[in-house]
């Protein structure tokens, strides 16, 4: 059985650490850490996930998880990663946001009195900002803090690097405000770790620094890789590309397709970050994306487990089935959503419900519909199609130009799928 630094290390999650003494720590048990999230949006995305998984796997191995909600840090804005300043939200649209994640973090943490001494929090740092007064904060920890340490940061030397730009005095101060949050939480709630992502190192580094020189005690600092796009930049809120915990953003079925569909080169990693695989299972996934990757095998095992750790076991299984029914025959048991949701992507067009008067006894046959269609430019070329066994009528394949198409080959009692090959689809409709 690995200890939990032997496996933070197999996994890759260890990037930075502010003392070589706190991988003894981990170890050992019993720290309590914490990971900040911010609360600009009413939902997490997959980016926040991997910290949500690092807090689980503290949890796991005897370790208590905060998470912090940055409702007070919110209302400033953290320069970190960011090219611009932020817009900013007012308190009721923070608040709302705090309360939309916090089921979300329920699915990976245990809030229940029942874990006992490794009982996650949830707490706020709206609960401590919002009324410390200036001169307070300035002389308990702005006096520990030179200019010229800030302005070394990564964070704001890049905004300040930048030709005809800057940093406000608000975003200025808000690794200030983050160390603030380290050492309430630490004197508050005997917190001894923060982890976070690695564009957090400076705030990270900083706070356990302002710990230290406040208390006499001795905090860690632990940050993880970062999950980036192909093109190299941070997945966010405001970033395109965001994938979401809450199903209302990202319904179960695409958030299924975006780990299914990610890339040979990163699904050992994917496997690594946000699955609780054994090394055992993780390393014969490896073997099989190198022997077979045409198989996907760790795609799909990364997108079942990653989507009933988020959604839960039936939601993952509905996704599965749906993503099995692009090319099966399932796809005439799915429900109108989950059909339109396969087929966001597809062009359709409607049909008149009397050309599909009677079961398999209307006036459109399967030629017709393919250039209806438009996946065929004429008949004489649809009919070349169907001869070569490339046309499918509800994933099934059609060898018979006259196959007529009736009421009995609606799906969800209103749809037709048409295909072309392996790629090509229409959806028609009936009106």
């Amino acid at each position: 059985m690995p200890t939990l630094v032997d496996d933070l290390t197999f996994r890759g999650l260890i990037h930075q650490l502010s003392d070589q003494a706190l991988l003894e720590r981990l170890d050992a048990g019993g720290l309590t850490a914490y990971a900040g999230f911010d609360p600009s949006a009413s939902s997490l995305h997959h980016g926040n996930l991997l910290q949500l998984c690092t807090l689980r796997r503290l949890q796991l191995a005897g370790h208590r998880p905060i998470a912090l909600a940055g409702g007070g840090t919110g209302f400033i804005g953290d320069p970190s990663g960011k090219s611009d300043e932020r817009n900013l939200l007012d308190l009721d649209h923070l608040a709302a946001n705090v309360e939309g994640v916090r089921p979300q973090l329920a699915r990976l943490l245990d809030f229940e009195p029942s874990a006992g001494p490794t009982q996650a929090l949830l707490a706020d740092n709206a609960s401590w900002l919002y009324d410390l007064p200036l001169v307070t904060f300035l002389r308990d920890v702005g006096k520990h803090v030179t200019v010229n340490q800030m302005v070394k940061k990564d964070s704001v030397r890049a905004r300040l690097e930048r030709a005809g730009e800057g940093i406000s005095y608000s975003e200025f101060s808000y690794m200030l405000l983050q160390a603030y949050d380290f050492l309430r939480l630490h004197l508050d709630e005997g917190c001894d770790l923060q982890i976070g992502g690695s564009d957090q190192w400076g705030n990270i580094s900083l706070g356990a620094e302002v710990v230290g020189k406040v208390t006499g005690d001795k905090v860690y600092g632990l940050t993880t890789p970062l999950v980036t796009r192909p093109d190299g930049a941070k997945f966010g809120k405001t970033v395109e590309g965001a994938v979401w915990l809450d199903p209302a953003r990202t319904s179960p079925y695409r958030f299924y397709q975006f780990f299914l569909n990610v890339e040979d080169r990163s699904v050992g990693q994917y496997l690594r970050f946000y699955t609780f695989f054994s090394h055992g299972e993780i390393a014969a996934l490896d073997a099989e994306t190198e022997a077979h990757p045409e198989r996907r095998a760790a795609q799909r095992a990364l997108a079942r487990s990653v989507c009933e750790l988020v959604h839960g076991e039936g939601e993952a299984a509905r996704a599965e089935r749906a993503s099995a029914a692009l090319f099966g025959a399932e796809l005439c048991e799915l429900d109108e959503s989950t059909l339109l949701e396969v087929f966001e992507d597809a062009p359709s067009s409607a049909i008149s419900a009397q050309a599909l008067a009677g079961n398999g006894s209307g006036t459109l046959d399967i030629v017709g519909a393919l250039v209806r269609a438009e996946l065929c430019g004429s008949l004489s070329e649809a009919r070349r199609l169907v001869a070569a066994g490339g046309a499918y009528l509800n994933n099934q394949r059609i060898d018979d130009p006259s196959r007529l198409i009736g009421s009995g080959d609606l799906v969800a009692g209103r749809y037709v799928e048409l295909r072309k090959g392996r790629r090509d689809y229409h959806l028609l409709r009936a009106e």
